[in-house]
């Protein structure tokens, strides 16, 4: 399915890593700096995550890479040999047990740093070497334990304590970091921080109503901060308790939203602007996934002989449904053709971002097929 929506995915996929691993600068280091001795270079400060533009963009850049090596040993993507040789051994440099050690110990010294998005990028490499059977990419996960041990108990701190979420369409956007973290979390096995991310969801989310369709875009956003909060409950709530939350969160939603429309970028080389690329791609993910969900919900339904519910106000959720899958393909469609920039501020970034919707797009042609 990876190279019938992207033809040569993995082939791509994998050269842009090994050109972003080997990019120690530009690099935006958001270090503290507590005294004057407290200067360092990015390889110092980031022994495993020190390339890429900055730590989070380094992280989940090992992320696609370990992503393309697990799929191509499974037999859904290809990659010349030469390539996946490289790209292993790239890998295989920083992910090691003494340079992991380093990032773990950093994370520990400043808890509220890379909070929640770089988090949620490190876990997700975590995971995915974790439920690997490819051995080398296992090794990397076991080499991972010490940084999920410390998130793990950074993120049960946090969300015990934040009263209030984030809500835009920037790293620090909370349902976002808390969607990938909770699944990371529950296919890691660590299910108190998996449990402390279904009560934050609930707690932060649970009750809103209405969102504010219209107003939602800025200039600068690669997240919808509407569709990050459906995706998240989605994967707290069951089927039914989900179709009817966000019935009551997107009432009246129509194809001409501007939610679900495509978006441009005027100047590639705007490290900004250029984050409209990821919007479109993240929009058409978040989409696939809640729709996938519904359609479960709806062959359940028809399973059983239940009445499609009504949605708020006057419409079906067979309505809202078709709505959200409507709008899948064109926002798919507008973000991979971003992938054509050559420019270094969206080369860092992204390819993980489109291996991610190519994933949750194929998913979601095969259950409407």
């Amino acid at each position: 399915m990876t190279d019938t929506l992207f033809p040569g995915a993995a082939q791509h996929c994998a050269e842009v890593v090994l050109d972003n691993l080997g990019r120690p600068y530009p690099y935006a280091s958001h270090h503290v700096e507590r005294s004057e001795e407290d200067l360092h270079t990015p390889a110092e400060l980031h022994p495993a995550f020190h390339t890429s533009f900055d730590w989070h963009s380094c992280v989940h850049m090992h992320w696609l890479g370990a992503s393309v090596l697990d799929a191509v040993g499974r037999g859904e993507a290809e990659l010349d040999a030469g390539t996946a040789d490289a790209l292993r051994a790239a890998l295989g440099v920083n992910l090691t047990a003494a340079k992991l050690a380093v990032e773990a110990d950093y994370l520990r010294a400043n808890p509220s740093w890379e909070r929640p998005y770089g988090w949620a990028w490190l876990m997700r490499l975590a995971a995915t070497c974790h439920v690997s059977a490819d051995p080398g990419i296992a090794a990397w996960g076991r080499n991972l334990e010490g940084c999920v041990d410390v998130v793990a108990e950074l993120v049960q701190a946090w969300t015990a304590t934040v009263e209030y979420p984030v809500r835009h369409g920037l790293h620090t956007n909370a349902a976002f970091g808390l969607a990938y973290l909770l699944t990371a979390f529950r296919e890691l096995g660590r299910d108190d921080a998996a449990e402390a991310c279904e009560r934050a969801a609930v707690r932060w989310f649970g009750e809103d109503r209405a969102w504010a369709t219209e107003w939602e875009l800025s200039g600068q956003d690669f997240l919808s901060a509407g569709l990050s909060e459906a995706d998240l409950m989605q994967r707290v709530l069951p089927a039914g308790e989900f179709a009817a939350w966000l019935s009551g969160f997107l009432p009246g939603l129509t194809a001409e939203s501007r939610m679900l429309a495509t978006v441009g970028v005027a100047d590639e080389s705007d490290g900004y602007m250029v984050h409209l690329h990821g919007l479109n791609l993240t929009r058409a993910g978040q989409l696939a996934r809640v729709a996938a969900v519904l359609d479960s919900r709806r062959d359940a339904d028809a399973a059983t002989g239940t009445p499609a519910p009504t949605a708020e106000p006057g419409g079906t959720q067979a309505e809202l449904r078709a709505v959200l899958e409507a709008a899948v393909e064109p926002l798919f469609e507008a973000g991979m053709r971003g992938l054509q920039s050559g420019d270094f501020m969206s080369t860092h970034w992204l390819a993980s971002f489109a291996w991610d919707a190519v994933d949750s797009v194929g998913r979601l042609r095969s259950v409407t097929a």
